[in-house]
């Protein structure tokens, strides 16, 4: 089964800057689109920021301060946060979706949709 491991979150202040970096556990052939989500407590999981690899889109509230980005030789995508706000805090989760895995026979195998297991950013003034 593959896996998406998170890392990257912590606690900033008001206006500071954090990286976050979803990497797979097994090496991309192939994938659909890959984003981050986030969960804020009390609230539902919104869609932060998406890429297919050609394009990107971000909820407006993010626009102009995060970035995502995927680094295929790497098998890891990232989440620039800059000016971060406090109503930024949350759980941010990575997703893929028809992710498609080379195993180390050579065979692939598709996952429809994969989720890591969510790291906590915490913004405070």
């Amino acid at each position: 089964q593959v896996q998406l491991v998170e890392s990257g979150g912590g606690s900033v202040q008001v206006g500071g800057s954090l990286r976050l970096s979803c990497v797979a556990s097994e090496s991309i052939f192939s994938v659909k689109a890959m984003g981050w989500y986030r969960q804020a407590p009390g609230k539902e999981r919104e869609l932060v920021a998406v890429t297919s690899g050609r394009s990107a889109n971000y909820v407006d509230s993010v626009k102009g301060r995060f970035t995502i980005v995927r680094d295929n030789a790497k098998n890891t995508m990232y989440l620039q946060m800059n000016s971060l706000k406090p109503e930024d805090t949350a759980v941010y989760y990575c997703n893929a979706v028809d992710l498609r895995v080379r195993l180390s026979d050579g065979t692939t195998i598709m996952y429809p949709d994969v989720w890591g297991q969510g790291t906590l950013v915490t913004v405070s003034s």
